[in-house]
């Protein structure tokens, strides 16, 4: 009876081992910022901690034009936006997840392109996946249009969202979309006044809108169940403000961080977490049950969002520092100078946080309030903008590199093999 219940045991826990390694193989990166939009991968990821262009490499893939869009990957495809500058034209683009070449391009705008910041590109908007169907939104025609095309590349509806026509500041458009119930969610903000609109995925019927103050500002609303409710979180035009996603009503609002931002909200437990940016500097958290400052600092995490984990607030401020601060009282935990400039944002993989600067070297340190704690760097091409996306063990790098002053990006699949 012993030997039949070790042996019960034994294949119970196999079972439950072999299911936990394939759901780790088959977990997708469907949206900006991972499954539940805050950087943080799948839980079981087997990924290598150390790579080059000649180890750790499943594949390597060229990608036409230039984008800032992080690979967004769902079943056997990865996708991202990108642009042609030159004539003027804005693509969704799918690769093959096996091997990483390119299966179509498909043309969503052509023309109109604005001015925008020498950084900034015309595809940064990272592509978010529902249910076999893909949404993006692009800056042309002083106008901003949500797309929504099928797996294959096929147009299923387009959506001209509002007008956007930054004059003062004219540094171009960022925000990816957000899914929230049957709807898909798309925000803007300029000095001609911004808004935050949602519409039905299948048919692109607008199901409510939003205005936002005139205030110019680049960060991508994320959806979060705190406080007892799901919330719409967007920082920036000085405010950290919360909607409800159904209705687009405002919650609450609490003057915090600075005009401009460009980092996507976190949290933890009943705690959000905002920083910019650009006039001044300032990172606060906020109690999402009273809409009050809890805390703030003087930090500045402009392009880069943040991480939240098991209590503390994981940042790379623009100055290149590493902080971890406890998120009930903004404690400094730790401080570590690290590179700079950076615009990517960083990832949480099991216990390990990965971060990509815009030089292509990518860090990876230890995700603990014990102390700065470096586990690897990693050097792929001379230029990296795009946040790396984990899932099915394997991590995707959208990185540039520059040769006889021609520059051309690439796609890295890098697993253990």
């Amino acid at each position: 009876m012993n030997r039949l219940l070790l042996a019960i045991s034994v294949t119970c826990l196999f079972l439950c081992q072999s299911a936990f390694a394939m759901q780790a193989q088959t977990a997708d990166w469907p949206q900006w910022r991972g499954p539940s939009g805050n950087g943080v991968a799948a839980a079981g990821q087997d990924v290598p901690l150390s790579w080059s262009d000649t180890e750790n490499v499943i594949w390597k893939q060229p990608v036409f034009g230039r984008g800032h869009s992080s690979p967004t990957i769902v079943g056997d495809r990865i996708f991202m936006a990108t642009a042609d500058e030159g004539k003027q034209v804005q693509y969704v683009i799918a690769h093959s997840r096996e091997t990483g070449e390119e299966l179509w391009r498909k043309e969503v705008s052509r023309g109109g392109f604005p001015n925008t910041h020498p950084k900034n590109t015309h595809a940064t908007c990272t592509v978010a996946c529902y249910d076999g169907l893909l949404f993006v939104a692009f800056h042309h025609d002083d106008k901003v249009t949500l797309a929504c095309l099928d797996f294959d590349g096929d147009e299923q509806w387009k959506q001209d969202v509002a007008r956007f026509a930054p004059r003062l500041y004219e540094y171009g458009y960022a925000p990816s979309p957000v899914f929230y119930d049957s709807n898909v969610i798309v925000a803007g903000d300029y000095e001609g006044g911004g808004f935050l609109a949602a519409y039905d995925r299948k048919t692109g019927k607008r199901q409510w809108k939003t205005a936002r103050p005139k205030l110019l500002s680049f960060s991508a609303p994320v959806i979060a169940n705190v406080a007892g409710s799901d919330q719409l979180l967007l920082s920036g035009c000085n405010l950290v403000s919360s909607y409800n996603p159904k209705t687009g009503k405002k919650n609450w609002a609490a003057r915090g961080t600075t005009m401009a931002t460009c980092g996507t909200m976190v949290w933890e437990g009943d705690l959000v977490f905002a920083s910019g940016g650009y006039p001044k500097a300032e990172t606060v958290c906020v109690n999402a049950s009273t809409g009050k400052v809890v805390w703030r600092n003087n930090q500045k995490c402009y392009e880069q969002s943040m991480l939240a984990h098991d209590g503390y607030v994981y940042a790379v401020a623009d100055s290149g520092v590493a902080y971890c601060w406890r998120a009930t009282d903004g404690k400094v935990m730790w401080r570590q100078r690290l590179s700079r400039p950076i615009s990517a944002s960083p990832v949480l993989v099991g216990d390990n946080i990965i971060l990509s600067v815009e030089s292509g070297q990518t860090f990876v340190f230890k995700a603990s309030p014990d102390g700065y704690e470096e586990v690897a760097k990693n050097q792929l091409g001379d230029e990296a903008f795009a946040t790396p996306s984990v899932c099915g063990n394997r991590i995707y790098l959208r990185v540039a590199s520059k040769t006889s002053g021609r520059r051309q990006e690439y796609l890295y699949c890098i697993g253990k093999k």
